[in-house]
């Protein structure tokens, strides 16, 4: 499902943990690499990921609730019991700990859920139920902003892209149940999931007690379907020019006629905005026509579906098992759901996130795992500085340019210096629907009242019990959680060709995203300002067209090719943090020989480890889904795609030609190096 843009670029690292369950138990060892998950029949000059995973690809089994396993999996589900066990044992006689406790306790009381029934959405659908004219419904639609039901569109808050001190205001395209392009592919997959789709709406009507429910739900995908057809695809998404589109609130009406702006402003909440940023501008041109011109009765069928759908997870078992057989079994081929427990404790990570961070960090990051992370850091921040003046595609006034941006990099690693306020929001342990609408309102009144209000810099967009990372343009920021910054991916005591190899590559490839195609057209201080020189943007343009060549040529699942444009930027910044997590490794050796261990070199570690940081086996479901949604490659192809262009990974196993992963000199992609 399509959500809400939170911030004008941000660059997650986006590890499969979002969808974890359970994985196998993974041993690395003493000092970090995982011997028994080698694989020697497989040459590592033909496939890295194969020889350092193959062994555990074979034995490793993909839990019926989950749609893949691995090294991040295998975090996810430690932190999840650890947040559980958190949670469980939560001070009640302190407010956080008590509206942690009730928040858990309002999923995890299925008596309570199941008396309650549908009753718990009443008041929303009655509403839905009672609106007229389109005028009204999309009127409606503009309260919802605070909710978490979708709408065609969706306004958000966030700094401002050209002027990164102040907040600006924004919208852009939403309201579909999938994927633009699994409405749009003519693939076989995505035509089975159309009709499951639409089998799906019709079981969502039918459970509330509505009649004509199938031709109703055809109706409601079918204007779906006509979203989809404007709306703007993921790569054109990617175009950070193309989606900024600032307009003064007080020329929107002559901008995009067929809105009543001031009332949709207002129901938003968003009347103190002075301006606003038209994310894609002909999307919104042609939606007021397709609005006006569907018949309200569907209209407000759409906004009852959408309702059910989002409140579903949240209501007794029927809507569950709905909802997962969609979404889960159809869309993600997962086999059965995940323990309820689980679930809650997502619910609890999402609406009280820092309340438990706080608690969270104090038990389980050590100010030793912080002071070699931020020594790791500034290594590679001293390679990437040191590789600026060896670049041969910058000019001498853009290599200034960028060592000033990278002497501004903000450095965020475990947790923040300022905790979030939850005081305002009201947890009932009783409603856990109410809970859910209060905590969405939270959030996104939160956003609202920045309108107008100084930049807070500070702030961080995840928790540190989050097993991932970002690098955010407006801030000039990377963000590394505490819950990335363990073993497997880090641990104080491994070798330092495994630290860096694994958590260095990560945190280079985050370092890079301020560099690559969307990156560079921010400057140090955040704003949207292409400091590049047109022959640097000329070189650039033709080195990365090779590499969207190479990436375009993996095929994941038989019939699915990887997006080598959508997944451009990931690709860049995995191929740019291996060149520098290489280098910074040789300055924290400080000009001596790495061991020979288990007969393994250095170099030889630091490869493998980076291979087996990316350890994942996933259905093909899942795959499929993410290759039309995600910009990331998936993991298991992406040491196959930057190891076979950084040229110290040939001298340390002798790939040569005729290997399966050699490539010759000229094709190799180097940006770094």
């Amino acid at each position: 499902m399509q959500t809400k843009k939170w911030l004008p670029l941000v660059m997650l690292l986006s590890l499969q943990a979002a969808w974890a369950g359970s994985a196998q138990e993974l041993d690395y060892g003493a000092y970090g690499i995982d011997l028994k998950g080698i694989d020697h029949s497989v040459r590592i000059q033909d496939n890295i990921s194969l020889n350092a995973n193959g062994a555990w690809m074979k034995q490793a089994e993909i839990p019926a609730e989950r749609s893949s396993t691995g090294v991040a999996e295998y975090l996810y589900d430690l932190n999840q019991q650890r947040v559980r066990d958190i949670i469980e044992h939560a001070d009640a006689a302190t407010a956080e700990g008590r509206k942690v406790a009730d928040l858990y306790r309002s999923f995890m009381d299925e008596a309570a859920i199941a008396k309650r029934g549908l009753s718990a959405l009443r008041p929303q659908l009655d509403a839905i139920a009672g609106l007229g004219s389109t005028q009204q419904i999309v009127a409606y639609m503009a309260g919802l902003q605070a909710q978490p039901v979708d709408t065609p569109f969706r306004f958000y808050v966030g700094q401002d892209p050209k002027n990164s001190s102040v907040y600006l205001a924004g919208v852009n395209q939403s309201g579909l149940g999938m994927e633009r392009d699994y409405y749009l592919s003519k693939s076989a997959d995505f035509a089975k999931a159309r009709q499951a789709y639409q089998r799906y709406l019709g079981k969502l009507l039918t459970l509330a007690g509505e009649k004509h429910a199938e031709r109703r739900a055809k109706a409601v995908y079918a204007l779906e379907d006509k979203l989809a057809r404007i709306q703007w695809s993921n790569v054109e998404n990617r175009d950070i020019q193309k989606t900024y589109n600032k307009v003064a609130v007080a020329d929107l009406p002559k901008t995009l006629p067929g809105y009543d702006w001031p009332r949709l402003m207002a129901g938003a909440q968003l009347s103190a905005a002075t301006h606003v940023n038209l994310d894609q501008p002909s999307y919104l041109a042609k939606l007021s026509g397709l609005l006006a011109h569907t018949p309200p009765a569907v209209l407000r069928d759409y906004l009852t579906l959408r309702t059910l759908d989002v409140y579903s997870p949240y209501l007794d078992q029927p809507w569950v098992a709905a909802h997962f057989d969609f979404y889960g079994k159809t869309l993600a081929g997962r086999g059965v759901d995940r323990p309820r427990w689980k679930k809650a404790v997502i619910l609890v990570n999402d609406g009280l996130g820092e309340a438990v961070g706080k608690l969270y960090v104090a038990k389980y990051f050590t100010p030793e795992a912080k002071r070699q992370a931020d020594e790791l850091v500034h290594n590679l921040l001293k390679a990437y500085d040191q590789s600026i003046d060896t670049l041969d595609w910058m000019e001498p006034a853009t290599k200034k340019e960028a060592h000033a941006k990278l002497s501004k990099y903000m450095l965020k690693i475990g947790y923040p210096d300022k905790w979030r306020d939850y005081s305002a929001l009201e947890i009932q342990a009783d409603d856990l629907t109410g809970n859910v609408a209060r905590i969405s309102a939270f959030n996104y009144l939160r956003d609202a009242k920045r309108l107008g209000q100084p930049v807070d810099r500070s702030e961080w967009g995840m928790t540190p019990q989050t097993v991932n990372a970002y690098y955010n343009a407006a801030n000039n920021e990377i963000v590394f959680p505490a819950a990335i910054l363990q073993s497997p991916y880090f641990d104080p005591r491994f070798d330092l060709a495994v630290n860096y190899g694994s958590i260095g590559a990560t945190i280079g490839h985050e370092i890079s995203h301020g560099f690559d195609d969307q990156g560079h057209q921010f400057d140090g201080d955040g704003n949207m300002r292409n400091w590049w020189t047109p022959a640097d943007e000329k070189h650039f343009k033709e080195v990365t067209a090779r590499l969207v060549k190479q990436y375009s040529a993996f095929e994941p699942v038989k019939g699915h090719r990887v997006n080598g444009e959508l997944t451009l930027g990931e690709n860049i910044a995995d191929n740019a943090g291996l060149e520098i997590a290489y280098k910074a490794y040789k300055i924290a050796l400080g000009g001596k020989d790495a061991p020979v261990i288990d007969g393994m070199t250095g170099d030889q570690r630091f490869f493998i480890a980076f291979a087996q940081s990316w350890r994942s086996k996933s259905r093909d479901a899942a795959t499929v889904q993410q290759l039309v949604s995600d910009p990331h490659t998936p993991d298991i192809w992406r040491p196959i795609g930057t190891v076979s262009n950084l040229d110290p990974f040939y001298q340390a196993f002798g790939v040569k030609p005729g290997d399966k992963m050699y490539l010759p000199p000229e094709q190799r992609f180097h940006l770094w190096w």
